[in-house]
This record gives structure tokens, sequence and C-alpha cells, in this order.
């Protein structure tokens, strides 16, 4: 038989309580507390040094849950305070009532142990790159090139007012040229950024893509995988300082520099440098002014801290590269004095709402996710790529040498789940890392080259390279006739660049050839949806991933700020699932 609502009845300063399942003949017989309560074991203690005895609850018992599942209920209700009281020895939760001063004739019968404020996700990270970004969450889904972080998904995102980075890492000018028109005419107050993404041999496409910026006022830039600073990246930085009517220092460009290292951070923290901006200066790009007001400016608004992430990543541990950087940034601080704080987020690693809290805990200004979102409707990603994401655990992400750095020796982090891509491009590095041109490799390696990677002939992957770089990059070309070890990289970089794009188009035949960037997050994020409506790939929406990632921060947050102040509960009290309803959980 279900429970009744219990209620009070004062007589004589005596609280007594009354259940009306128990009457007989129109006569009410009284049970005591506990035995109406005996059978409710909600797995909740209370530790006896934290009781409140400076407050005392008050209001209906009827609003007061004892079971498991409307206790959770109410916990997630994050839009009002939550109330932990004791009842005759068992301890409920309520949404509703209020908090008084206490008073010695208060009987014992009802107690407030502890209570939790109502909380908002906006609560979470720093207000301040709320308010500079014009965005709700200190979320952000970080670029991922080629595409892969859409149109779609920047434009969805930025309707919901949260910040999301074009993936413009590898495209031509004219489809970045392209996208930028797009976003913006869906956005035209944003929020977005583009991302710039440091390129070492190639100096001009970091350039274009600059111009471009420049050139329609994009306002938001992320840059990543930077070793150095670069005339570009200052270029773009200090061409958008100025002076406001109040004679203060504004700054149109906003970077958002993605790193991993202490020494890369430093340049980002500190002002651009000095013969940087002499060469922009001798050159005409910036102005007196803003070569001034360059020296009083860091390079970037915001530092992502990335750790283990996927793509290109030095497979940091956040727990301790956070904490670092952090620091480094307070010595810089205290050294510059700059009006606005750089903010410090974090990025790799970010998929769940345990890690999401976590990271908010540690001090992060922000976070941003990454892997997780190519697996959603809105990525560039074709299907097949999207399932082969839904489906990763954490063990099956492997680094493989990298397309852009390939002769330095970089590596990007990758799912090696259903694809032979991270093993055969370790094998071409190998290769290229032990002999000094192409003719020079053993012709039965070649041959296996020719029919397992390639699927045709090297004098034809030659003269497909030889004709887009006569398009794109005559110089490299020219150097490359006459360095047969740079030519025999230029081939190699055929595959490594084309198996990311086969990823993304979806080439028919080249699945097993597929190069998916992808970080541990992925497999972390597919646990925590596991049996939910997020398991299945085509419901997966970067805004409702959003909003559960946060909420279930939020929620976890009331889980153990009760903890600390002395509830102890069950397992299941701390465990926040996707649900499609978020009615309970708007704030």
């Amino acid at each position: 038989m279900p429970s009744a609502p219990l209620r009070f009845v004062n007589r004589v300063n005596t609280l007594q309580l009354y259940h009306p399942l128990f009457v007989i003949r129109g006569i009410t017989t009284v049970t005591t507390v506990d035995t109406v309560l005996s059978k409710h074991d909600n797995g909740l203690n209370f530790s006896t040094w934290s009781y409140n005895k400076n407050q005392v609850w008050k209001g209906s018992l009827e609003t007061v849950s004892f079971e498991k599942q409307t206790i959770k209920d109410k916990l997630m209700v994050l839009n009002k305070p939550c109330y932990i009281v004791k009842v005759a020895g068992k301890i409920g939760v309520t949404n509703e009532g209020y908090l008084s001063p206490g008073d010695n004739g208060t009987t014992a019968q009802v107690e407030l142990l502890t209570f939790a404020a109502p909380i908002r996700i906006q609560q979470f990270g720093d207000p301040n790159f709320l308010s500079s970004h014009g965005v709700k969450y200190a979320y952000v889904t970080g670029a991922m090139a080629g595409g892969i972080a859409s149109e779609e998904m920047v434009i969805a995102l930025g309707k919901e007012q949260i910040l999301s980075s074009f993936g413009a890492g590898g495209l031509t000018p004219e489809r970045l040229e392209a996208a930028i028109n797009r976003i913006q005419q869906a956005l035209p107050q944003g929020p977005y950024a583009f991302n710039l993404i440091h390129s070492p041999n190639e100096p001009a496409i970091e350039r274009r893509a600059v111009d471009l910026y420049l050139k329609y006022q994009v306002r938001t830039v992320e840059a990543s995988a930077f070793l150095d600073l670069t005339p570009n990246i200052v270029y773009y930085r200090v061409a958008g300082l100025g002076l406001n009517n109040a004679n203060q220092i504004e700054i149109k460009n906003k970077i958002i520099a993605k790193i991993s290292r202490r020494e890369v951070a430093t340049k980002f923290l500190q002002p651009a440098p000095a013969r940087i901006i002499k060469e922009l200066l001798e050159q005409g790009l910036i102005t007196e002014l803003q070569a001034t007001l360059a020296a009083k400016v860091p390079m970037a608004d915001d530092i992502t801290v990335e750790a283990d992430s996927g793509g290109h990543t030095d497979n940091r541990p956040l727990v301790c590269v956070l904490p670092s950087i952090i620091a480094l940034r307070d010595e810089i601080q205290a050294q510059y004095h700059y009006q606005t704080p750089i903010r410090i987020g974090v990025a790799g690693g970010i998929g769940t709402p345990q890690s999401a809290l976590a990271a908010f805990m540690m001090g992060a200004a922000y976070i941003m996710t990454g892997s997780i979102n190519q697996s959603c409707v809105e990525s560039g990603a074709c299907e097949h790529t999207k399932k082969l994401l839904a489906q990763a655990e954490m063990a099956d992400m492997i680094m493989a040498p990298a397309a852009d750095m390939f002769e330095m020796g970089v590596k990007l982090q990758v799912l090696k789940r259903g694809t032979m891509f991270p093993m055969r491009a370790q094998k071409l590095f190998e290769l290229y890392r032990a002999y000094d041109s192409i003719e020079s490799i053993p012709l039965a390696e070649r041959e296996k080259l020719e029919k397992q990677v390639f699927r045709k002939t090297i004098a034809e992957v030659w003269e497909g390279t030889a004709a887009y770089l006569s398009q794109k990059n005559p110089e490299k070309l020219g150097k490359a006739v006459n360095n047969p070890k740079l030519k025999m990289a230029l081939i190699f970089r055929w595959y490594l660049g084309l198996s990311s794009r086969w990823s993304s188009s979806g080439e028919k035949g080249r699945e097993v050839d597929y190069q998916i960037w992808c970080g541990p997050a992925m497999g972390g994020f597919n646990d925590w949806v596991r049996g939910s409506y997020l398991s299945e790939p085509n419901n997966r929406q970067v805004v409702d991933v959003a909003n559960q990632i946060m909420t279930g921060a939020a929620f976890l947050y009331r889980v153990q700020n009760l903890k600390i102040q002395g509830l102890q509960t069950s397992d299941y009290y701390s465990q926040y699932h996707p649900v499609r309803s978020t009615s309970l959980l708007e704030i």
C-alpha cells in the first residue's frame, strides 16, 4: 500500500505525527514516526558534528521526501534551495519552506541538518569570461580542423549564447571566407570564434587566414599549435588595439590561446615582442598608437590549458598542468598589472559532468570540449566516423604522425579502433627517418606502399602533389625538385593530409584509412551516456550535450556541497544521467 501524506499536529507544545491510514471505525489511532518511516531506507546519514544548531526549518512535512527517487528529484531542482531535515531518526529532503532562527522551545522531533542554496549554471567559471564574450555559460567548444567544427555547430551553439570555434585549419582561403560569411550572417552579434592554427612550414597559409579575419572583423580567434609567437598572430592582436572615449585601452581582437607548456604560455601571457612590433610598424601594418599600446596588454585574453586532448596534444595530466599555468599567470599579472587579468580555462579530457566540475573546482575560468562534439549531429565528420566515435572506449586512442608537422616528428592523438591509419602513418614516418629519398626505399617496401596505403603508384601520387603545389605553393615545389628528402615527405603527407578529409567526406572504400582526431574524453563520454538517449549518435546535438554536462556539473556540485557539510549518501545520489527532459533542471 502506498504511503499517504504525513501531517503535523501541535498539541500542548508537543509535536505528534498522525497518519490518516490508521483510522478504525472513526477513531484515529496514533502511530509513532518510526513505525511510519521505518521502511524508508534511503541511504542517507549525517555526521553528528555537523548538525545545524542555529536555524530551524519551517514548512509542511508533506513536502519532505523520504524515498530515494523523490529525494533525488528534489536534489535536482537546482533553482530552489534544498533543505535536509531529520524526522524521528529518518533523513528527508525538501525544496519548500524557509529557515528561521533557532528557538529553544522547538521540538527536537524535526531537526534541520543542513541546506544548499539554489545554484545556477552561470555561476561556474569566471563571470568576466561571460561578459567579455557575451555568453551564458563558461563552456566553449573548441576548433577541430577541416571544418569538423562546422558552421552548423558554431551557429547552433551561438544561437544559444554558447561560444564555439570554427575549425579553419587545413581549409582553403575560399572555403574559410565562405564560412565567415555564413556564420556572420547567422550570428551578426555573435558569439563565435575562428581557429588560427600555427603553420610553421607554410606561414603564408597562416597569414591568409589573418588577413581574412581582419577583413571581416572576426573579433575572437582561437590560436592553437603555436610553438612561438609569429608576426601573423601579433599582427591580428595589435591591429585591434585602440583607445575608447574614456581614454582606456580597447582590445577589439580577442585571442583564446590553446597551450600545454609553460614556455609557450609565457609568450601569450606577456605583451607582444618588441622586435615583431617594430617590424609590423615598419611595414605600415600597425599605427604608432597601436605599437605603444601593444606594450601594455598581453597577447591573449584567455589561455586554454590543453591536457590530454584529441589532435595536437602533449598528453598533459590536467591536475598537474592547470595549477602550474594558473600560478604562472599570477606571477606575470603581478609583474605587468594588466587592467583585466588573463583568464585560464581548460581543454582535454572534458566529456562528463564529473570532469567539468573537477576543472571548475580547480579554478578553471571556463571549460572547452572537443572530441565529444565530433560525434554530434552538427559535426563535419561523416556518419561512419560518428558511429566509430560513439563506440570508442578510453583505451582506443593512440598517437600518430601529424600531416602539418610531419618532418618535425610531431604527433597527434587519433582513434585507433576501426581504422589502420595510426599504424600506416607511423610506418611512413619510420621510412622517412630511415631513408634519404623515395628511391632509396627498398622496392618491396615501395610496392607495399603503393598497394596497401596509396592504392596508386608513387609516380601518380607525386604527380598529383606537384600539380597541387604548383597552384598553392610553387616555392615549396621548387625546393622539393632539388631536395629528395623533402619530396619524400610531401609524398607521404599526401596520404596523411587526405586521410583526415576522407573521414569528413565519408570517402567510400577508404574507411580503413580514416584519420579521426580523438582524445580519451570520447570514451569517458560514451561510458557516461551508455543506456541513455545520447548513446545513439543521431540524438547527440551539441547544445543538448553542453546543457547536460553543465547541468550535471551543477547537480554534482550540490551533492558534494551537502557531503562536505556532513551529509553521507549512497553512490545513487552521486550519479547524474542524461534525460531528455530537463524541466526540473532549468535554472
